[in-house]
């Protein structure tokens, strides 16, 4: 993968930092592929993260969101095969996801319904960021004189 040089956004923003070092995660992130996920856009501000957790149960699963970040880890507990294994097609390796979370998104909760985990996340942005006109001030208007008439000097 090439090396993706983010320096000329750098140089007329403020305050994105960040993205770079979320680029180089990314790049780094890319390599894994397991468990499989989709993430779809259900409204104009909520969205679903799906993960394929086929053979692991509500209690195998923890979901953690800390500093901009979700994290889905699965980890199964080793039972004994109560016959001889001739395929081993569903895997049941322990696993861990992160996601990287925009600013003011929350996880609203998670179901396991059909071997399939739900992440529910929706954007709730504070009235605080939202856009507001700023009212600009300066010096008063001076207020108007009424004119006053001055006699004109007749010639004589």
């Amino acid at each position: 993968m090439n090396a993706l040089n983010l320096s000329p956004l750098f140089r007329t923003a403020i305050g994105f930092d960040r993205l770079a070092r979320l680029a180089d995660t990314a790049s780094a992130a890319a390599d894994v592929s397991y468990p499989p996920y989709n993430i779809e856009k259900t409204g104009d501000d909520s969205y679903r993260l799906t993960m394929a957790v086929a053979g692991f149960g509500p209690d195998d699963i923890e979901v953690v969101v800390k500093d901009n970040g979700l994290l889905v880890s699965g980890r199964v507990a080793q039972e004994a095969p109560k016959g001889e294994l001739l395929h081993r097609g569903i895997a049941g390796r322990a696993f861990e996801r992160r996601f990287v979370l925009a600013d003011h998104i929350v996880v609203e909760g998670a179901e396991l319904i059909n071997g399939l985990l739900h992440v529910d996340v929706r954007r709730v942005v504070p009235e605080s960021a939202k856009p507001r006109r700023i009212a600009i001030n300066g010096a008063a208007p001076a207020a108007p004189t009424p004119a006053t008439e001055e006699p004109v000097a007749q010639a004589a």
